[in-house]
């Protein structure tokens, strides 16, 4: 047997032993209305601020990849993991999500310091997916939430705009997640935006505009993103439906239209085009994979049993 598959096998042991305590009904008899709190939290976040959703998708996926599904973004001190370069361009709407839903849950006296604010993130992104247009599922529950937040801890954590195929799936396949889950978790950009220093490389370089963009795309990102223009200027990551979870982002990807290097090649390397291109033909298939997909992903080295704690404050330990 090699070392290869010695290590894929100790990855899918430690995997299913680290989750295996998640269950749906988890919060069934110590805090039994603990989704519908969450939900009607939420969604008033997002009546006040649509850019709730994208904020708070983005933030869970960032908490999992980096020291797992435990809430360590939300840590603040000295050298916490929220203060990493990588980290910065999280909005605060995700994080105020939490808090405000969490605030909510722990209203209740019966639940009171009894819901982590790990699994408050894992039902917070199920609710913007599903206020947005996505797809509703049911969230797997029973996480701890961490002790530990570093800026170290977030180093060579999360992709980056540039990434190529291979380096998108070492790293997701690091967590368990498959080429597939890659692409349907991908599919998250289209909601939110980014900013013009993320892809200014792409329509600003010596060598000329990126060839694998859409040349009218191109020149509009141009308008958008002149050279001198401050890089934290906002462009959305979806220019056709921005503000709905849909497979536009899949059918954009096929003209040349993927914000990024890192969404752009789903569709130019031929080993990932024919999902991107089943996705953007069919939009159930596309939510049935994102949610296999975020699903495998809430279980990214979660704390449970005894392991961690439940914060009464998600931005500070106990």
């Amino acid at each position: 047997m090699t070392k290869q598959i010695l290590c894929l096998l100790f990855l899918s042991f430690f995997l299913a032993s680290s989750y295996s305590q998640l269950t749906h009904n988890f919060y069934q008899h110590i805090c039994p209305n603990v989704e519908s709190i969450v939900r009607s939290a939420v969604a008033e976040k997002f009546r006040q601020t649509p850019i709730t959703a994208p904020a708070t998708l983005r933030l869970l996926f960032h908490d999992c990849f980096v020291r797992g599904c435990d809430a360590s973004v939300f840590l603040a001190n000295a050298n916490a993991e929220k203060d990493h370069h990588d980290d910065l361009s999280l909005a605060g709407d995700g994080f105020d999500t939490v808090i405000k839903a969490k605030a909510a849950v722990d209203s209740d006296p019966s639940c009171w310091n009894k819901v982590s604010c790990a699994d408050i993130l894992a039902l917070a992104t199920r609710d913007v997916v599903a206020l947005t247009g996505g797809p509703s599922y049911k969230v797997e529950l029973g996480r701890r939430d961490g002790r530990i937040s570093t800026k170290k801890s977030v180093q060579h954590k999360l992709p980056h705009a540039d990434f190529n195929l291979d380096q998108l799936n070492t790293m997701f396949a690091s967590h368990g997640l498959s080429q597939t889950d890659m692409i349907a978790l991908s599919g998250g950009h289209t909601l939110g935006f980014s900013h013009c220093g993320q892809f200014s490389k792409r329509i600003h370089s010596k060598a000329g505009i990126d060839r694998t963009l859409n040349r009218q795309y191109a020149l509009q990102l141009r308008q958008m993103c002149p050279v001198n223009v401050d890089p934290r200027i906002a462009i959305n990551m979806d220019p056709t439906t921005p503000h709905i979870f849909d497979n536009e982002y899949y059918k954009n990807l096929q003209q040349g239209k993927g914000l990024f290097t890192s969404d752009q090649v789903l569709f130019t390397d031929p080993r990932s085009r024919p999902t991107v291109n089943l996705f953007a033909s069919n939009n159930n298939a596309f939510n049935q994979a994102f949610v296999t997909a975020i699903t495998k992903l809430g279980r990214v080295e979660v704390l449970t049993g005894h392991q961690g704690e439940i914060r009464r404050d998600c931005s500070r330990v106990n």
